[in-house]
């Protein structure tokens, strides 16, 4: 048996043993472990990792010593030992979880803002253009990333993955072009897989992927199923689901950064049913011991975000042009963070969901935050590699990932955990933090005037209480600071769009 003596809090222990080898051992052998530490206790089921490695992960979420119990099937042995676990890092703040109803944090109780972008199979691809791809993420700045488990057939990323998560061998690709790749979809014919039998080294690659995404202090928000499927992936038995299931569980939920996505347009998996879905969510619960993040992606019908097992609403955009002006509406609908998975991709491609301007990227952003939920970044620029963002990675080549930057840093400067929307008797959007204590005592209001462009705004709170205000260029990146204020004063804009005004009470400002 191999395993570290020491690992820090939030971090992941691994005890690796050597175990049997005949027949299936994905299937016809078990590996669990029992982790006790002074304040908690874990059951974990473990995983064959090919070669006849066996492997059981854990998180640990205190520090302190810790003693463990490897038991199964796979040997005849019954492996124990001890670990200690260490103060956490300086930005290891734990797994990221639900706060004040409607926003996040991490576990150690640092505010968490979501600025993610789509790469639905990035890591999928060869290593110049993973590495290429946690390059402009850093650059970016962007701390969540949605992508896929299970290869991708859509349009624009006909191409084979870099692995398969099954032994078999795929349909013949090159008869595959723009024109006819829809005829090919849901077809099995020309693909020869064992679903029962594993290859350990695609999941190996998604699990190097996710270390280096943590090193970015980036969540893998993980697309465990979806439809755009040539393979046949999206058609297995519910017993070959189960084992699936099983196997992506064991392997990465002790990853601190992982969240879960049940599908990406579940609502387009004909072959799955609501009591599937149901099923899905209740093995997360029951198997995560972590008790990471749960949602589930909708095309058209949303799923019902009340269900408990899950933890956030995952939405698609439900209109061309609309949507982030209705996270008012689905925070009183669920009780819930409203995160806009999607909310169409700035590009250039003939289709409606993938040519959006960055301006436009950028004021849905602005929209989701102020009125209390959080957007997601997506690009689609056509160009001769044939290589887009929202599917392969690679290099960013629109402008909205700036300004997003940017956001974040605004949105990081809230006070408290998170915003909400404010009603006003004007036209303009204003928010303010969640906690109301906290939003007596700052005064922190933030006005977004989104399309529309005032060359002034008048204000008034009241008689005696000096205000700090700062005129903020949401596109052009540029904080002004306008003076302060007591009384009924008034704020000159420059007249254009997606301007914004913070004000915070003078006494609160560093």
């Amino acid at each position: 048996m191999k395993y570290k003596n020491t690992v820090e809090k939030w971090g992941m222990f691994e005890a690796a043993c050597e175990g049997k080898t005949e027949g299936n051992p994905f299937r016809d052998f078990t590996i669990s472990g029992s982790f006790r530490g002074e304040k908690e206790k874990v059951e974990a089921e473990g995983f064959y990792d090919g070669d006849g490695v066996y492997k059981v992960r854990f998180m640990p979420s205190f520090e302190g010593k810790y003693s463990f119990c490897i038991r199964g099937t796979f040997s005849d042995e019954i492996y124990e030992g001890s670990f200690l676990v260490t103060a956490p890092s300086k930005e290891n703040h734990g797994p990221i979880r639900t706060a004040n109803t409607y926003h996040f944090a991490y576990e150690d109780g640092t505010p968490y803002y979501p600025v993610g972008t789509t790469c639905y199979v990035w890591e999928l691809q060869k290593d110049e253009k993973v590495i290429q791809t946690l390059e402009s993420l850093k650059e970016a700045g962007f701390n969540k990333i949605r992508f896929c488990i299970l290869p991708k057939h859509y349009d624009y990323n006909l191409g084979e993955p870099r692995s398969y998560p099954y032994e078999g061998t795929p349909m013949d690709s090159s008869i595959l072009t723009e024109e006819n790749f829809r005829e090919y979809t849901g077809k099995t014919e020309g693909n020869c897989w064992d679903f029962e039998r594993f290859c350990p080294e695609h999941f190996q690659n998604i699990e190097n992927c996710i270390l280096e995404l943590q090193k970015l202090g980036v969540e893998a928000d993980l697309i465990v199923m979806h439809p755009y499927d040539r393979w046949g992936f999206s058609r297995m038995t519910r017993e070959q689901d189960d084992l699936y299931w099983n196997y992506v569980i064991s392997r990465f939920s002790a990853f601190r950064n992982v969240w879960w996505s049940l599908a990406n347009e579940y609502d387009l998996l004909d072959c799955k049913t609501q009591e599937d879905w149901e099923h899905y969510g209740n093995l997360l619960c029951q198997k995560d011991a972590c008790g990471h993040l749960r949602s589930i992606h909708n095309c058209r019908p949303f799923y019902d975000y009340s269900r408990p097992w899950i933890t956030h609403c995952s939405i698609q955009r439900q209109d061309l042009y609309k949507t982030a002006e209705m996270v008012q509406e689905w925070r009183i609908r669920y009780r819930k963070p409203v995160v806009l998975d999607e909310i169409a991709y700035e590009g250039n491609l003939p289709l409606g969901w993938g040519n959006i301007t960055g301006e436009e990227m950028v004021r849905r952003f602005w929209e989701a935050f102020l009125r209390g939920g959080y957007a997601g970044h997506g690009e689609t620029y056509w160009n001769p590699q044939g290589v887009l963002w929202w599917s392969h990675g690679g290099r960013l080549l629109g402008e909205s990932w700036k300004r997003v930057r940017f956001l974040h840093k605004i949105m990081c400067e809230t006070p408290g955990i998170g915003l909400k929307f404010k009603e006003m008797e004007r036209d303009d959007i204003c928010a303010v933090p969640e906690d109301f204590t906290l939003a007596q005592k700052t005064g922190y209001h933030l006005f977004y005037y989104s399309f529309m462009q005032p060359c002034f705004e008048k204000f008034y709170f009241d008689e005696d209480t000096e205000y700090q205000v700062e005129v903020i260029d949401t596109w052009n990146m540029v904080i002004e600071n306008a003076g302060k204020f007591k009384g009924k004063f008034t704020i000159k804009l420059p007249g254009r769009q997606y301007m914004a005004i913070r004000i915070r009470k003078a006494s609160q400002v560093v």
